[in-house]
């Protein structure tokens, strides 16, 4: 069975990359968001991060339970940290 590789822009593909390296990004927004799901955002961030970047990032992912909605503490209620986005108001 073959599996539909999403076709993202450049622009798609580098917030997708910067969403899953946020340690507070669920794997569920992202679903939601780009219609990736976890096995999927694997393949696409080993195609375009360097090796040993790759293994970093799995390595935080596993360590990360507020990647996954259902293992994250009740108490958190967003997705990303206020200074997160520094785009001045």
């Amino acid at each position: 069975m073959s599996v539909k590789k999403p076709s993202l822009s450049e622009g798609d593909l580098s917030r997708l990359i910067e969403m899953a390296w946020e340690d507070r990004t669920p794997f569920e927004a992202i679903l939601k968001n780009f219609h990736v799901d976890e096995s999927s955002l694997m393949r696409i961030m080993q195609e375009n991060l360097k090796p040993s970047s790759y293994r970093l990032w799995r390595k935080r992912v596993k360590e990360k339970s507020v990647k996954h909605l259902k293992l994250r503490s009740s108490e958190i209620k967003r997705a990303y940290c206020p200074t997160q986005y520094k785009i001045s108001r």
